[in-house]
């Protein structure tokens, strides 16, 4: 497998911080530093914003029309089904998923997944998670599509919004390989939920190492 296809979720209708996707942070919103970070990744393909139908994204739409980036639009609950649908289209046999509120995803760690996958042979997910070594907002799967969609029906309300949690509390079942970081970092957040861990990154992290962040 020489590259990749990677979706990003994203929504604006967060309800501990609204518009977060669009929320500027060093002049740029938020997305603009996720979808770039992935990019710097040479192993990937193509970059969709798998995001909803409903108005309330329709801001979101507009930006990622103007900066020519790619999007998906589908349910706005059910990111699992969501996800599948995008990588249903774009016919990828894997897929990157990385969340919308990670704008310090390091593309090494990317790197790192799908050297894995290469290596693997019949996997059904690569991840990092799966125990969490990791801090938060770098966190990345990569998900065999045709597991997700053949396995939809069997997830609850919470599978739904959060994906791979099914695979998780079925492991057994799976064939799951995850990696794990060699060295602590100081920081154990590095995602932006609220305006506390937006506040958080902004004093941690300034502007000049903000566009230059690798974790590994």
């Amino acid at each position: 497998m020489s590259s990749l296809l990677a979706i990003i979720q994203s929504r604006t209708n967060s309800k501990r911080l609204k518009n977060k996707a669009l929320l500027k942070i060093y002049g740029l919103p938020m997305i603009h530093h996720v979808v770039n970070n992935v990019k710097k990744s040479k192993k990937i393909k193509m970059v969709i914003v798998a995001t909803s139908k409903e108005k309330s994204d329709d801001k979101l739409v507009q930006y990622l029309k103007e900066k020519e980036i790619k999007y998906y639009r589908g349910n706005l609950n059910n990111v699992a089904l969501r996800l599948a649908n995008t990588a249903k289209k774009y016919k990828a046999k894997y897929f990157l998923r990385i969340s919308g509120d990670s704008p310090l995803i390091d593309y090494k760690i990317i790197n790192k997944a799908i050297k894995l996958l290469k290596k693997s042979n019949n996997i059904d997910i690569i991840t990092n998670v799966y125990p969490r070594s990791f801090p938060k907002g770098q966190s990345v799967e990569i998900i065999k599509s045709k597991l997700l969609i053949k396995n939809l029906k069997k997830f609850k309300p919470e599978d739904k919004e959060h994906v791979t949690t099914y695979f998780y509390k079925n492991a057994k079942k799976f064939r799951i390989k995850n990696f794990c970081i060699k060295r602590k970092y100081k920081l154990s957040n590095l995602s932006i939920d609220t305006i506390k861990d937006f506040k958080n990154i902004k004093k941690n992290v300034p502007q000049k190492k903000f566009y230059n962040f690798e974790i590994i």
